[in-house]
């Protein structure tokens, strides 16, 4: 018997390699392991002029050419932020606007900590006016807001911040292509760009820890300084936008985790990818990480996209809590799960199919891979409607070759299912009751507050910068290790697991 289905899947492989070369058939990778991503893009808010100097008092005078530098620095934010509006997408230079943030985030947690001890006074409540780039609008434009605190513009620059490291990783998977396809590339040059698919990993993981810090963090603080200053009595000066929901800052922290989960995939496959290149299959290559390993990891990039979809959906804001987030983020969310859970099943049906001499595994091989082709043919007749005309065609590209693959895997395990073991097909509720817990490859790198660039007279002996330690809030620093290669970044924390 196991003679037997040697031979049979010799003859498929070989074919399959016949018709290759007979047929001058498309050489694409038949195993579409690979996630070949459109990463989400989000589009970054403008902000209003502000002079501290109006805002902040001063008696002692100690703080003049201080204030003077935080305003200088935001004026720098508001100039890029505007640049980048009016620049094309493509052209976006995304880590400038994250190193000017860095350089900007110091002086706003110097003004806080001076406020908060009474060294510096406002002369009435700050506001700031930010554009919500993540609130639903019927106009389908992003409306200027005005918010409430130091603690505000806090939070509008550091989802900003969150915002710009995620296109940056975007912008970094985009230029490297489908390298793993390549039939000439080397194992040198694919190792390169192996560690440059890691280093956009490394930007989603801080990204994550960013978003988690604004929602556990900087929300709950802003929203104390609207209690303690009694602001929440004037509707209009304690308005919360979309954006300082702390649900949808949560789901942008799981969604930069499942999209730094995906990518991790992909590398783990990359080797494989063109393996599978250049001798199409099923059956596995030999470099082909396991499939149940690939199935509990696209099973936890699954539970992120769905729980930052649910967290989404379900977030409010503005004047009477009536302001929805905007349909492109929970769209594009929606896909994502949906393309997540029918790569699971894939990877489930593999690794059942792969050990089909085991009684009962040929039949739920053959009913994961129906489930995961039935999901994919969903997704690629619509979905859930992302906007844009080369989103769409990307999304609907990359879903027809998870079809093709799919369909491959499913024809191959039916046929010996059909020849050999005579299996029936398990129903859904059964594959259900078989699905395991998902395994991250990666974790999220939390996020550490730069030290201020000026302190409170009280805990200095004059203005300084507080020493750091161990590379404590460098971020500037960090984001240029990971831009450059260096995966020692400082402040990295743990970034990576026994997988990855």
């Amino acid at each position: 018997m196991i003679c037997l289905y040697r031979i049979l899947v010799a003859i498929q492989g070989y074919s399959r390699h016949l018709q290759l070369q007979v047929g001058g058939l498309r050489l694409n990778t038949i195993l579409g392991a690979v996630h070949i991503m459109s990463c989400y893009v989000y589009e970054l808010p403008t902000t209003g002029n502000i002079s501290f100097s109006e805002i902040l008092l001063d008696q002692t005078g100690q703080y003049t050419h201080a204030i003077a530098n935080a305003t200088a620095a935001r004026s720098s934010l508001r100039a890029a932020l505007k640049e980048s509006k009016r620049t094309e997408d493509g052209e976006r230079d995304h880590l400038k606007i994250i190193k000017i943030i860095d350089d900007y985030l110091p002086h706003l947690y110097g003004i806080i900590e001076c406020v908060d001890a009474d060294d510096l006074q406002t002369r009435t409540h700050p506001v700031f006016s930010w554009r919500t780039t993540l609130s639903a609008n019927i106009l389908n434009t992003s409306p200027r807001q005005s918010v409430t605190g130091l603690f505000s513009d806090l939070a509008f620059t550091l989802l900003t911040y969150g915002s710009a490291l995620c296109n940056l990783a975007a912008s970094s998977v985009t230029s490297l292509g489908q390298y793993e396809r390549e039939r000439a590339i080397t194992d040198a040059q694919r190792k390169v760009k192996d560690e440059k698919l890691n280093f956009s990993v490394q930007l989603f993981l801080k990204a994550a820890g960013v978003f988690s810090h604004v929602a556990e963090s900087v929300i709950p603080q802003w929203e104390r300084a609207l209690e303690e200053s009694n602001v929440k009595a004037d509707p209009l000066m304690g308005l919360r936008p979309v954006e300082f929901n702390r649900e949808l800052v949560l789901a942008l922290s799981r969604f930069s985790m499942a999209e730094a989960q995906t990518l991790a995939i992909r590398k783990l496959l990359t080797k494989s990818a063109y393996d599978s290149t250049l001798t199409p299959g099923p059956p596995l290559p030999k470099s082909h990480p396991s499939p149940k390993l690939i199935a509990k990891l696209s099973l936890n990039a699954l539970e992120n996209y769905s729980s930052a979809l649910s967290l989404a959906k379900g977030a409010r804001g503005g004047l009477q809590g009536n302001t929805e987030v905007t349909k492109d983020i929970t769209r594009w969310l929606g896909d994502e799960t949906t393309l997540a859970s029918a790569l699971s099943h894939k990877w489930l049906g593999v690794d059942a199919g792969e050990q089909s001499s085991t009684p009962g595994k040929a039949g739920e091989s053959i009913g994961f891979l129906q489930w995961a082709k039935t999901e994919l043919e969903d997704l690629k007749d619509g979905g859930h409607g992302i906007s844009g005309l080369r989103r769409k065609e990307k999304r609907r590209e990359r879903v027809s070759e998870e079809i093709e693959s799919t369909s491959s895997f499913l024809s191959h395990y039916k046929k010996l299912n059909n020849t050999l073991h005579f299996e029936p097909i398990p129903p859904i509720a059964t594959l259900q009751s078989l699905i395991p817990t998902g395994t991250p490859a990666v974790t999220l790198k939390p996020f550490t507050p730069p030290s201020p660039a000026f302190r409170p007279s009280s805990s200095t002996t004059g203005l300084s910068v507080k020493p750091q330690v161990n590379g404590e809030g460098d971020n500037s620093r960090e984001v240029d290790h990971i831009v450059q290669g260096d995966s020692t970044a400082p402040n990295s924390g743990s970034t990576r697991s026994v997988y990855f």
